[in-house]
């Protein structure tokens, strides 16, 4: 029924669909195994989207989409700012975008602020 299926997080036999998912109950872990082929990326890195959902990779040009308050200064990432040459980081506090922006320097930045230009 399930050809052999395990869960990529735990590798317990006992998963079952939900709609276009499967779940585990064991660990309770979601994925869909279509989407498990194309994510090769290795093991242990997550995949980071942008506001529209679009996948980012180091290198690519964003545009934020929200003004943003610097923590710590007056100054403002003001909306429409075109930020090229991005690093793709793992950070614990959600900043998952390190960058350098003209006139305020190098920053982090959450991918959800962001949309691929």
């Amino acid at each position: 029924m399930t050809d052999n299926l395990k869960c990529p997080k735990c590798g317990s036999e006992h998963v079952y669909p939900d709609g276009t998912l499967w779940v585990c109950p064991d660990c309770a872990n979601e994925w869909n195994p279509e989407a498990e082929g194309q994510s090769d990326a290795g093991e242990g890195s997550s995949v980071i989207k942008d506001a529209n959902g679009n996948v980012l990779v180091d290198g690519d040009s964003v545009t934020v989409v929200k003004d943003l308050k610097v923590k710590g200064s007056s100054l403002v990432v003001k909306s429409g700012t075109k930020v090229k040459n991005i690093r793709l980081v793992d950070a614990t506090d959600g900043h998952n975008i390190a960058c350098k922006i003209t006139g305020i320097g190098a920053m982090n930045l959450k991918s959800e602020f962001v949309k691929k230009s």
